[in-house]
């Protein structure tokens, strides 16, 4: 943890996910869900998320545990589930973070280590008709030897990650026995 703290970012376009244009030269993703509507949606997911709700709720843990906020260094780690491979560890520095009226989420970006290099975003928002979303935004390319390696497989396992995110917050919404985040 103490080498990952000492790193900077793998890549010159540190928080390029909070708005706007996504950098050239990176495989791009947008995907959002439905979550659904008013203020105590937005407030629940918006906990959820920045409380790495969505990497917990996938199957990563997250050291240390506790609230994204700019400068914190993570380490995510995914042991995949009944199999005897090790542990994958993917280094990751939250970049910004946001929590308004209408918007509460963050970003994190790859430090060394990490398998790919760029930065993905978590994004909680509520539009003007009170409808709630969460959009998961990456910008990435492919960083470690093994993930170039078995790029189809790396990049499906990207898709599915992203995917499992979205379900996990959308899950969470549903979920009527309270909080639990």
């Amino acid at each position: 943890m103490l080498a990952a703290h000492a790193t900077a970012p793998t890549y010159p376009e540190v928080g390029a996910t909070r708005g706007g244009r996504l950098p050239d030269g990176y495989a791009h993703l947008r995907r959002r869900v439905h979550l659904g509507h008013g203020r105590a949606v937005l407030a629940r997911a918006g906990r959820y998320v920045l409380g790495w709700g969505s990497q917990l709720g996938t199957g990563f843990a997250v050291y240390p545990h506790a609230p994204a906020e700019p400068g914190a260094t993570v380490l995510l780690r995914l042991s995949p589930p009944g199999s005897r491979w090790p542990r994958v560890v993917i280094p990751c520095r939250v970049v910004w973070t946001v929590d308004e009226s209408d918007r509460i989420g963050f970003g994190y970006g790859t430090l060394p280590g990490h398998p790919e290099c760029g930065e993905e975003a978590f994004l909680v928002s509520m539009d003007d008709a009170g409808e709630v979303w969460f959009e998961v935004t990456a910008f990435s390319r492919l960083a470690a030897w093994y993930a170039r390696l078995g790029r189809p497989v790396a990049l499906l396992c990207q898709y599915l990650a992203i995917e499992r995110y979205l379900a996990a917050v959308a899950a969470h919404c549903r979920d009527p026995r309270g909080d639990g985040a």
